[in-house]
């Protein structure tokens, strides 16, 4: 196996996570082996998940091309800790890491330009169009919209009620909820192309304001900012 073909991902954002690793020649992708985590315990169960993995595949954490991880949005406890992970293995290896939004990773997954996933207070994460502008949205700002998406991609309950509500006429295209695995299929081009974050400056894809923000402590917000 060379070392470039083999890639690890890592997705933590979501309720669920997991763990990825797969093979790329080029122009196939071949998923070696996938772990699911659950949500409440990633910090415990992240990195014997990730060495789970490698053991079962052979493979040791430097024969990896690259690692590549999901950054959000998503809970910012979730995104921490999935970051704080790949970052010690990144530096560990001396690995590249390629990050992508989750949204993307669902867009893809569903074959669509534009995707929303629940963000709990009546909210969603959305991803818009070609142009891939990402925002958070309530019912507000996606009636205020000016050009609204004709088919959007969901995988969840409380993301599909509010598009229903807002967006009538939108096609929902449901699809399970996005994984490392999904991640790592749309990543793995990337790694060949060389497009790897910068470790220094790379921090989570939140969207939402803190709870500071939201409930007017302006001197937590500004720390949490900094």
């Amino acid at each position: 196996m060379s070392k470039s073909t083999i890639l690890l991902a890592i997705d933590t954002c979501g309720p669920t996570g997991s763990v990825a690793l797969g093979r790329w020649d080029g122009q196939a992708v071949q998923v070696l082996g996938q772990i699911e985590l659950e949500g409440r315990n990633y910090s415990s169960t992240l990195v014997t998940a990730v060495g789970d993995l490698l053991a079962l595949d052979g493979v040791s954490l430097r024969a990896l091309g690259a690692i590549a991880v999901v950054n959000g949005p998503g809970s910012f406890t979730g995104v921490r800790v999935g970051l704080a992970a790949v970052k010690g293995l990144a530096e560990a290896a001396q690995l590249p890491v390629v990050a992508v939004s989750r949204l993307e990773v669902l867009a893809a997954k569903a074959g669509v330009q534009t995707a929303a996933l629940d963000a709990h207070r009546h909210e969603v994460y959305l991803r818009l169009g070609e142009q891939g502008r990402e925002l958070l949205a309530g019912a507000p700002e996606l009636a205020e919209l000016s050009s609204k998406p004709s088919r959007v991609a969901l995988c969840d309950d409380a993301a599909a009620q509010l598009l229903a509500s807002a967006w009538p006429e939108a096609q929902v295209v449901r699809t399970e909820a996005p994984t490392a695995a999904d991640a790592f299929r749309l990543c793995a081009p990337r790694v060949a192309a060389g497009e790897f974050a910068d470790l220094a400056l790379l921090d989570g894809h939140y969207l939402r304001r803190s709870d500071a923000e939201i409930f007017g402590d302006p001197v937590t917000a500004a720390t949490e900012r900094k």
